[in-house]
């Protein structure tokens, strides 16, 4: 009986209390030591994150092109449609004015000229 020991007792950790400042200035923040090197990584480490902020960047670009082709497309769709019912308009206007198959024979006239300018 002559061995016991606290068991419930335990050391203060020098962290929660540091102590006065020699200097006095207990207002400033502590100082750790100065190390170089703590900073650094290994090569492979770097060549690795290079090459995952590589792949990265490779996905966003691809889905940022994606993105605007998609929507240049729809801006193409919505542009072909206008223009589709204009030319419908303008041959309806036509067709008030003159006989149906005079138009339809211009509609095919204007049609063979397209193609042989584009």
């Amino acid at each position: 009986m002559t061995e016991m020991k606290a068991v419930g007792a335990a050391p203060v950790s020098a962290l929660t209390t540091p102590g006065l400042r020699k200097n006095g200035k207990q207002w400033h923040t502590q100082k750790s030591a100065f190390r170089p090197k703590a900073g650094q990584t290994s090569y492979e480490k770097r060549t690795q994150e290079r090459k995952a902020m590589a792949a990265m960047k490779a996905k966003e670009k691809e889905m940022k092109d994606e993105k605007k082709d998609e929507r240049q497309r729809h801006i193409q769709a919505i542009k072909d449609k206008r223009a589709a019912k204009e030319e419908k308009e303008r041959y309806e206007k036509m067709a008030e004015k003159m006989h149906r198959k005079r138009v339809e024979r211009l509609k095919r006239r204007e049609k063979r000229n397209k193609l042989l300018k584009s």
